[in-house]
């Protein structure tokens, strides 16, 4: 019988109770529908599907929550990764409008979900996107004129002062402001997802890597001791997942991205850094963001690697990028610091649709995944019980292989890569 691997040790790992493993799947069972991949759009489709009366089986290759759904930088925000100007220009003005009501839906789902199943993932009000230069601060300032304009969502504009008053970092020249995005503690979410589907009859198999899917009617998901048949399917397991479709992994790119915990500062200190509790990133193309969690702790993340490999001195480079923003922190100490892979589309839009009539997939969240997976797991619900309408507007949306075959594609996007932060260096 297979062995799961362990979480990545995490702060995330470290303060949320983790069941013990579940059994890996063996022999041969049906279901009306298999998800591969126990993270956030998995379980989200298979909670859906359940709702709905359907029999589902979750086989995950690690353990529920393993990947980037259960170590990611846990900041729920509105909007998909791409900015809304691209979707208008991909799909029309009213499509992007409806896609974007419906990234807000995925935000109020994560609170429908945590009211109806009583989980507590640590939920924290409020989120601020910050400038560090005059061009970014003019984009900010346009966007927030864009968004109450052609999207009916006001956002607060703070000044620098006003931003000073509640975050005491001197970097900034303002502050988008957000009161209904936030932060929340993505590992308890996610074992939350899954108690509350196990609850309704989803049978969840951890260490139970899909080896290859036989398409068809039915369709078939065979690992290395048993298989699943199931007349629907659903691949969720994003950019850890390779070889199952590869029509799909031309179209997603692996970046490393990372993040730092301090250890606990006091409540007094840690609350005098961000009096409001909220979370806070800029708006580089290479992302800083920051929080704190209920233990008077500093999270920290960013630091992306577009090559693939951990950057090198990660302690000293995030020490540093820390130190921008809090200099009164000197050389914090990180007792947590860990990394894991997102997975980017070309055009940062979300890549959703259907393999032939019944296996369906969702991925290229871009990093911008807690509400966008949580939306794509009930999209994909719908589609499979007959209402695909919703589905349908995101299969619209066109979606290119990265350049460059399998042997450039990386060192191609790691120099366009460079550029944009040459960019975001010097002006």
């Amino acid at each position: 019988m297979s062995e799961a691997a362990p979480h990545v040790a995490s702060w995330y790992a470290a303060t949320a109770e983790c069941p013990e493993p579940r059994t890996s799947l063996q022999g041969d069972i049906e279901a009306d529908v298999c998800v591969l991949g126990a993270g956030l759009t998995g379980l989200t489709a298979a909670l859906e599907l359940a709702e709905r009366g359907r029999r589902v089986v979750m086989l995950e290759a690690e353990r529920v929550g393993w990947g980037a759904s259960g170590r990611n930088g846990g900041q729920a925000i509105f909007g998909y990764s791409c900015e809304q100007a691209k979707l208008v220009q991909l799909l029309g003005r009213e499509p992007a409008r409806q896609l974007f009501a419906w990234s807000i839906e995925g935000l109020e789902r994560i609170h429908d979900y945590c009211r109806r199943y009583g989980i507590d993932c640590d939920w924290q009000a409020g989120h601020a996107h910050v400038p560090i230069k005059l061009r970014q601060e003019h984009e900010l300032r346009r966007w927030q004129e864009e968004l109450e304009r052609e999207y009916d969502y006001p956002l607060q504009w703070w000044s620098k002062p006003e931003l000073e008053s509640r975050l005491a970092s001197t970097r900034y020249r303002g502050a988008l402001f957000d009161p209904r995005s936030g932060h929340l503690h993505p590992l308890k979410y996610v074992l939350g997802l899954a108690r509350a589907a196990r609850e309704l009859g989803v049978r969840i198999f951890e260490a139970s890597r899909v080896l290859r899917v036989e398409r068809g009617e039915p369709l078939q998901f065979a690992t290395a001791s048993g298989s699943v048949r199931a007349p629907f399917g659903v691949l969720a397991g994003n950019v850890l997942v390779r070889g199952i479709a590869p029509e799909l992994d031309r179209r997603l790119m692996p970046v490393g991205s990372y993040i730092g915990v301090s250890a606990p500062l006091g409540a007094e200190h840690a609350q005098s850094l961000i009096r409001n509790g909220m979370a806070v990133a800029d708006v580089n193309w290479a992302v800083d963001y920051f929080r704190l969690t209920p233990d008077h702790r500093l999270l920290f993340g960013g630091r992306a690697s577009y090559s693939t490999l951990p950057p090198p001195s990660l302690l000293h480079t995030m020490r540093a990028r820390i130190r921008k923003v809090f200099p009164q922190l000197g050389a914090i100490d990180l007792p947590f610091l860990w990394g894991g892979m997102i997975d980017i589309s070309l055009n940062r839009a979300p890549h959703w649709g259907r393999l032939g009539d019944n296996l369906y997939f969702a991925q290229g969240f871009s990093g911008h995944g807690l509400n966008t997976t949580t939306l794509a797991g009930r999209v994909i619900a719908e589609a499979i019980v007959g209402q695909s309408e919703r589905l349908d507007v995101f299969r619209r949306i066109q979606h290119h292989p990265f350049p460059g075959g399998r042997l450039l594609r990386t060192p191609l996007l790691t120099a366009a890569m460079a550029w944009y932060k040459l960019r975001d260096a010097l002006w």
